[in-house]
């Protein structure tokens, strides 16, 4: 049996909320991207200035170097975790659809895959909030 117009209609608008929440996880993204940007940029001015620097600044500007790998390990896991909660929602999406047009209970699937998309989003926002964190810890001796 093929599903009513009005049925699409309710679907659409019990995916409406989803469809912000992928916005909000595309914009989270984009956040990532410039800190791990940043980052990246500022190891490659540390790594050209190493050679020139003396025995207690190239000690310092190692130390920042450790620290700032740690940083992009914790912005590309963010940004991993982003998105997965993002393929997770786009699936809860499909899911809410298919099981309208085939008229299959997927209920306990979609509310499985919005747990895990929440899941990972909290995983992402917690590795940037550990980021930011290193990010202001980090003490700047080596001059620019």
């Amino acid at each position: 049996m093929e599903p009513h117009v009005s049925e699409i209609v309710g679907i659409i608008q019990l995916v409406v909320a989803p469809v912000f929440l992928l916005t909000a996880v595309g914009t989270l993204i984009g956040a990532l991207n410039m800190r791990l940007g940043r980052a990246v940029d500022r190891r490659r001015v540390l790594e050209e200035k190493l050679g020139a620097l003396a025995n207690e600044e190239a000690g310092t500007a190692r130390d920042e170097l450790a620290q700032i790998g740690r940083r992009v390990r914790n912005v590309y896991l963010a940004i991993l975790f982003a998105v997965l909660s993002a393929l997770f929602v786009c699936l809860l999406i499909a899911g809410a659809f298919v099981g309208a047009m085939v008229s299959a209970e997927l209920t306990r699937t979609i509310a499985a895959l919005f747990v895990v998309a929440m899941l990972a989003l909290i995983a992402s926002l917690l590795l940037f909030l550990r980021e930011i964190f290193l990010a202001v810890s980090t003490p700047r001796h080596v001059p620019r």
